[in-house]
């Protein structure tokens, strides 16, 4: 078998605070006087019986961890750690995902705080070779006007390159707010050519999924694992080529499935899905994205050339230059032809 974090591949579902490392939490929330939940340092900080665990204990934990991020340095810190973790495993585009709102409070606005994230994954991109783009993301939990502020916001930095915007997401608790009242927002995203990164499909099933691709217009989907329990609605996503970003470690902490091999992979491979495997939120979930592929390798069997296919479909799905796309792609054929 090839060494996975030598695989070339584009992480495509991460968030700006879970994408923390613990021991760099510890560090913001002694400099801050915060005091952490114990979970949160614990080897597993959703560790439940697979039937108890769930949102909001995720949400709970994770609200903790932002409330640690206070400072431009901070969010300077969490970028550029992000992309060396990526480049450690392999990654040469990371397209991570953030809500600016909940850090404008402490650099001065919407503005500056997007501006931060932009300017040090330029600097990342540059001192790790992983090109960073960035997500904007609103949430389900506040107004539909909110996310067009943002959608705004989003549009005046689009791009494809590091340090740039590439696209417009909605996160957060899938069963709160309505859906359709989300689609001026993401109307204004796709007049800027920023790609549509809504999530859906993990908390709820397939018929939330649809609703999604009515009204969103998806070019991804964050997670959408859940279409698998309805072929109808995953023919429409393979016929749309809307690309799923799949996170197994996800699925399974929050009690979506109560094991790794329950994550129907292998169906949605089968109906010709494109899959990008993500890590989500690698502090909470303790997973990152490497793992992602060895569930792929040792629980559903896939074999090296389906692993390859998977990560140069990450790269396709990636809103990546063509000249870094091409040169990905050919690293994923030399190391699908390296000795294994």
């Amino acid at each position: 078998m090839r060494d996975l974090a030598l695989l070339p591949k584009a992480h495509l579902h991460l968030h700006f605070t879970g994408s923390m490392r613990p021991a760099t939490l510890a560090a913001l929330a002694s400099a801050q006087g915060v005091r952490l939940p114990h979970a949160l340092l614990d080897a597993d900080p959703l560790l439940l019986p697979p039937g108890d665990r769930g949102w909001f204990r995720f949400q709970r934990l994770y609200d903790s961890a932002r409330a640690c991020v206070r400072s431009e340095a901070a969010m300077r810190r969490i970028v550029a750690e992000a992309a060396a973790d990526d480049a450690a495993e392999g990654s040469g585009r990371l397209e991570i995902q953030v809500d600016p709102t909940s850090y404008a409070p402490f650099v001065g606005g919407l503005t500056p705080a997007l501006e931060i994230v932009l300017d040090e994954a330029r600097l990342a991109s540059a001192r790790t070779g992983v090109e960073v783009g960035v997500v904007v993301a609103a949430s389900r939990l506040r107004h539909p006007l909110e996310a067009r502020t943002l959608a705004r916001l989003a549009a005046h930095y689009a791009g494809d390159g590091p340090g740039e915007v590439v696209g417009f997401g909605l996160s957060n608790d899938e069963r709160r707010g309505e859906t359709d009242e989300f689609a001026p927002a993401f109307a204004l995203a796709r007049r800027a050519g920023l790609a549509s990164v809504p999530h859906g499909g993990e908390l709820l099933g397939p018929d939330h999924v649809a609703e999604i691709l009515a009204h969103l217009a998806p070019d991804r989907l964050g997670h959408g694992v859940r279409a698998a329990e309805d072929r109808r609605v995953l023919d429409v996503i393979v016929a749309q080529g809307v690309a799923l970003e799949l996170c197994p470690a996800s699925n399974v902490s929050l009690g979506v499935f109560a094991e790794p091999g329950q994550v129907p992979l292998g169906t949605l491979l089968e109906a010709g899905a494109t899959i990008a495997l993500g890590a989500d939120d690698p502090l909470l979930f303790r997973s990152r994205l490497v793992a992602q592929y060895e569930v792929a390798r040792h629980v559903h069997g896939v074999d090296d050339p389906g692993l390859a296919a998977m990560a140069r479909s990450s790269i396709r799905a990636s809103r990546a230059p063509e000249s870094t796309k091409t040169r990905l792609l050919a690293g994923v054929d030399a190391w699908l032809a390296g000795p294994a």
